[in-house]
Order: C-alpha cells, then sequence, then structure tokens
C-alpha cells in the first residue's frame, strides 16, 4: 500500500507538470521513479505503458478540437514507434548498473534542454494548421525522439514539440496535437520492446503503472487549474532545474566523484538555477506588463514615452511671421 502511494505521488507529479507544460510526464516520472529506486528499464517500461492511456485520451481530445495533421501524424509517429522499440530493447538488455548512468545523462540532457527552452523567449511561430516539414526531416526526427524517449525514459514531447516549434512553420495548437497523438504510436511500441526485451519481468511493474495512471488521473483538475496560474517559463524552469540537479547528483553517485566536488558541482548547479528562475520571473512579469500594457515599474525605457511633453516656447516675433 505504502508503494502504491509513492507511486501515486509520481504519477500527480509528473501530470502536473505534463499537464502546465504540455511536455515531460517521461522525464518526470521516470526522474523521481528513480529516486525512490526503481531500476531504470522498469521506470522507462511502467512509465510507457501508463502513457499508451493517457495518450490516447490526449489525441483524441485534440482530434475533437481540430488540432491534428494526420500527415504529420504518420510522417513523424511511425519513424518515432520504430524508434522506441528499438531504445526499448536496448535499454531493457543493459544490466542495472549499466543502464543507470545511460538514462541519467539522457535526463541530465533533456533537463537542461527544457531549463534552457522555458527560461529564453520562444520563437515566433507560423499560423499554418498542416505542417510543411518533409519526410526527409520529420523521419530522422521522429527515429531519433522515439529512441531517446525509450532509452531515457522520456523526452519525446522536449524533443520532437520544441524542434517543430522552433521551425516556426506551422501553428503551435497544430503541433502540440499531433505530437501528442503520434505519442500515442511510440508508447504502444515501446511497450511492446520492453516486453519483448524485460519477458514476465514487465509484469513486475503492474503497481507502478497503476499508481502512475491513478495519480495521473486525480492530478488532471490540478494541473488544469495550475497551467491558468503559474507562468509556463517559471514552472518549466523550475521543473527543468530539479531534473537537471537529481539526474546530476546520480551521476555524481556513480562515478564515484569525490564529496568535495560533489558539493561543488550542486552548489553551482543550484546558483545557475536560481539565476535562471530570476529571468523567468522577470520574463513572465514582463509579459504581463506588456499584455497590460503598464511597463513603466519594470524600468524598461517606455516609461518615458508615456511622459508629457514639455512645451518648447519660442521667442516672441511679435506677431510677425
Amino acid at each position: 500500500m505504502f508503494k502504491l502511494l509513492i507511486f501515486t505521488l509520481v504519477g500527480v507529479g509528473a501530470q502536473l507538470v505534463d499537464g502546465a507544460l504540455g511536455m515531460a510526464f517521461g522525464v518526470t516520472a521516470t526522474t523521481l521513479l528513480v529516486v525512490s529506486g526503481v531500476g531504470p528499464a522498469q521506470a522507462s517500461a511502467a512509465v510507457h505503458f501508463a502513457e499508451v492511456g493517457t495518450t490516447l485520451a490526449s489525441g483524441a481530445a485534440h482530434w475533437r478540437f481540430r488540432n491534428i495533421d494526420w500527415s504529420l501524424v504518420l510522417r513523424l509517429g511511425v519513424p518515432g514507434a520504430i524508434g522506441s522499440f528499438f531504445g526499448a530493447v536496448v535499454l531493457s538488455r543493459l544490466s542495472t548498473a549499466a543502464a543507470a548512468p545511460v538514462t541519467a545523462t539522457i535526463l541530465l540532457a533533456i533537463g537542461i534542454y527544457v531549463l534552457l527552452r522555458f527560461s529564453i523567449r520562444p520563437p515566433v511561430v507560423d499560423g499554418a494548421r498542416t505542417s510543411p516539414h518533409t519526410a526527409a526531416f520529420l523521419s530522422p526526427l521522429g527515429l531519433f525522439g522515439g529512441f531517446i524517449d525509450a532509452s531515457g525514459g522520456g523526452g519525446w514531447g522536449p524533443i520532437t514539440s520544441s524542434t517543430l516549434l522552433s521551425r516556426g512553420k506551422t501553428a503551435p495548437r497544430t503541433v502540440i496535437g499531433s505530437v501528442s497523438a503520434s505519442e500515442f504510436l511510440v508508447s504502444g511500441a515501446a511497450s511492446l520492446g520492453f516486453i519483448f526485451g524485460l519477458g514476465s519481468a514487465f509484469f513486475d511493474n503492474l503497481l507502478i503503472i497503476a499508481g502512475l495512471a491513478l495519480g495521473g488521473v486525480l492530478a488532471a483538475p490540478l494541473a488544469a487549474w495550475l497551467v491558468s496560474r503559474v507562468p509556463a517559463t517559471l514552472l518549466g524552469t523550475g521543473v527543468g532545474g530539479i531534473i537537471v540537479i537529481t539526474n546530476a547528483q546520480k551521476l555524481f553517485s556513480t562515478f564515484d566523484v569525490s564529496g568535495v566536488l560533489s558539493a561543488f558541482g550542486c552548489v553551482l548547479l543550484v546558483g545557475l538555477w536560481a539565476g535562471l528562475l530570476v529571468v523567468a520571473w522577470r520574463r513572465s512579469r514582463l509579459s504581463a506588463a506588456e499584455a497590460a500594457g503598464d511597463l513603466q515599474r519594470f524600468g524598461t525605457g517606455h516609461e518615458l514615452s508615456t511622459l508629457p511633453e514639455t512645451p518648447v516656447f519660442e521667442p516672441s516675433t511679435g506677431g510677425k511671421v
């Protein structure tokens, strides 16, 4: 019962992040599961099996609101499914000792990406409802994203969504909806890969899967409230920093880094994270002020334009022009 509670809390935390940011359920859940003592392969397997249901529901919702470009789903999702199957097989064949640093390194890299992605202003994007990208661009992206997602425990959303959004050629709603729908293929293929690689050991994860699913369902309404209250830039920077610091500590421990160097590295990371949190907070406040038309208290220089003009008195010409 206690373990079910722990896994449910992990599901709650991951769903809060995913519901507010539109990504990082797998990265967050896998990081928290590994910290709680679950092996890397078992954690990734449980997360992906739980995501089969959540991504199906998410894809159906996006289809209802016409946020999906089915051509993009297939051109991205099919290569992603192939990559995730092989990523799952590779991870499940590694020993726990060998898999731990691999998973931690991948999660650390994704955490850095998420941290920088949300602490820096997102690019301006187009409003096109269909993606102009060709299979030559989408297939390698899907293959790489799927492999990293399964072998690292997450990363499909941060890799594919952020890449497509950064290209600025497709409407954000289409990118998010299509990536969410394609993740059903990726999660399903990864689950098959873990069943193939782990065999009967895969079914030892049913308690974890149940906890993740239960936590996700319970947290969904709260996540919807959270996204309306907390700026995505601030939340994304916070979550990215937690992922980076947690997995950096895991790597320090794996490679037997001395206590002094490990402490120095953690202090340095916390300091950098705090700085980026300040930047993200300032950016969110500035964005809110821009929307409200009130920039004077932020010292941006725009306040000068709001000062009344001082009349300029010209010398009297005695009424002559």
